[in-house]
């Protein structure tokens, strides 16, 4: 069975919280970056079922009594890895906070949900990258096994399988509903796993619904088309598409490469001016 290292490294504190004043710097208003602010001041000093009940409050989600909240367990705590690679509380809660957010109304307000999702990123993911940008229901099961590069966005619906652990690079879009899977099963004996480690290069651009399956490297500036089933590595600056998805051109970059092609991905480049 193919395994990835799962240690997380430390997250330096400071660098929260600076995430979180860069961001606060972007809204709109005064009371948006107090409660940024606020939020990024309980968050970086690790949660626990106290804490976690004050960040549900500020942000509009009903608050279990702090007693279920010491008790949770996510469905991923059932899942075969994370008995190999356990939970800790702060990241078993930083999981339940994402989730929450989606059941608050806050999560319709973009200049205080693009800066709070990003704000777990840094403090969960195994590595996250500058002017992250994630829009509505975006799910993952192991956030602690994903690393982001700088400026990658990914649109609604996305839905990453990190057991086997992903890597996406710099400047990368994610399209609405994405599937980025990293393992599967024996068809004979469904306990016998296999996981596989997805590469995602830089100013790569995923389109709406495409799959990629475990194992799979997409080169760098490569394309994968809506719809897509990528079963195989895809070679940097091309094209893929179909089920299962083949080359079928270059990407059309008219001699441009990497900021060149001016991956902004939304007007005037909002959340990706630091």
């Amino acid at each position: 069975m193919q395994h990835r290292t799962a240690a997380r490294p430390e997250h330096n504190a400071h660098l929260l919280w600076a995430s979180s004043h860069c961001m606060a710097d972007q809204t709109d208003g005064k009371e948006t970056a107090g409660l940024l602010d606020e939020l990024a001041g309980i968050i970086k000093t690790g949660l626990d079922a106290k804490k976690t009940a004050s960040v549900l409050y500020r942000i509009g989600c009903p608050v279990p009594e702090e007693s279920l909240l010491a008790e949770i367990r996510l469905y991923s705590d059932y899942l075969p890895i994370a008995n190999e690679y356990p939970f800790t509380d702060d990241q078993r809660y930083l999981h339940f906070l994402w989730e929450a957010m989606e059941r608050s109304p806050l999560c319709l307000a973009t200049n205080f949900s693009f800066p709070f999702r990003r704000m777990i990123a840094k403090k969960l993911f195994r590595k996250c990258g500058k002017n992250f940008c994630c829009e509505n229901g975006v799910r993952f099961n192991f956030g602690q096994f994903i690393e982001v590069g700088d400026n990658v966005f990914m649109n609604a619906g996305t839905y990453i399988d990190s057991k086997g652990g992903v890597t996406i690079g710099n400047s990368v879009g994610i399209g609405e509903y994405v599937r980025i899977l990293t393992h599967t099963h024996s068809e004979s004996n469904h306990e016998e796993r296999t996981y596989g480690r997805v590469f995602i290069g830089d100013y790569v651009k995923i389109y709406s619904g495409a799959m990629i399956f475990y194992g799979i490297k997409v080169g760098d500036q490569a394309i994968v088309a809506a719809g897509a089933v990528v079963t195989k590595d895809v070679p940097a600056n091309h094209v893929v598409a179909g089920i299962p998805a083949e080359v079928i051109r270059e990407r059309h970059t008219e001699g441009k490469h990497r900021e060149q092609l001016n991956h902004r991905w939304l007007f005037e480049g909002a959340f990706q001016q630091d």
